[in-house]
């Protein structure tokens, strides 16, 4: 079964310097209907104006990844790290026991338009980590590149969740095939054109989960970017 979640009915803000939707409730957007999906929690599609951004603020015990998709956004945390997270990247904070942090755009120009996933952990007060990697345009063309996973498999960021992530850049036509295994389930978010899952059309900030599906095919029916998340 196949249940599309259109972006223009999700919730979200205009702050002038951040411009916010939310697939899922957050902050002052409630949806009874719309809590989570699996341990799937948060998935916000954030635009920043240049210049602004979070300030220190704290997480616990969450998965968190970062994925800009125009732009760049600085990181810092209490950890000590530091960062610019650019297109391509994906960046992995395991909040665990505690940790604070702070983004901003590093443009004083541009716009930074990022993904701000929360994926809830399938182990409670890991010590805090940071880790950041670099996935090129080539790794993603045309095929299901993981990005994130619990093991780390392909040199993906290391999750505390029983939750892989996939993204994949597809042309106009291109089709991917994910398999999905018996009980497990899939999110799919697309951060940019237009494709068609096992036939449904969704768009631009659409989301659709799937369950009891054991194919999803997804074909662009315009150059797209896809995020696909095979969770438990």
């Amino acid at each position: 079964m196949i249940t599309l979640r259109p972006g223009t009915e999700r919730g979200g803000a205009d702050h002038g310097w951040l411009k916010t939707r939310h697939t899922f409730s957050f902050n002052t957007y409630h949806d009874p209907a719309h809590m989570h999906f699996r341990a799937l929690r948060v998935i916000n599609e954030d635009w920043v104006a240049p210049g602004q951004g979070f300030g220190t603020h704290p997480h616990d015990n969450m998965e968190i990844i970062t994925y800009v998709l125009e732009g760049a956004l600085e990181h810092k945390d209490n950890l000590g790290t530091g960062s610019i997270i650019r297109p391509g990247d994906a960046q992995r904070m395991s909040a665990g026991t505690g940790i604070r942090h702070s983004e901003y755009n590093a443009s004083a120009t541009d716009q930074v338009h990022m993904l701000q996933i929360w994926i809830m952990p399938n182990q409670r007060n890991v010590a805090p980590g940071y880790e950041q990697k670099v996935f090129p345009a080539a790794e993603k063309a045309g095929k299901l590149r993981v990005i994130a996973s619990p093991d780390g498999r392909d040199g993906a960021v290391t999750i505390h969740a029983d939750t892989s992530l996939y993204v994949s850049v597809l042309k106009q036509n291109e089709k991917v095939i994910h398999t999905l295994a018996p009980t497990r389930h899939a999110w799919l978010q697309v951060a940019k054109g237009s494709v068609e899952l096992n036939g449904k059309k969704l768009t631009q900030g659409d989301g659709a989960s799937a369950s009891d599906e054991p194919k999803l095919e997804i074909q662009a029916t315009a150059d797209a970017e896809v995020l696909l998340f095979d969770l438990a």
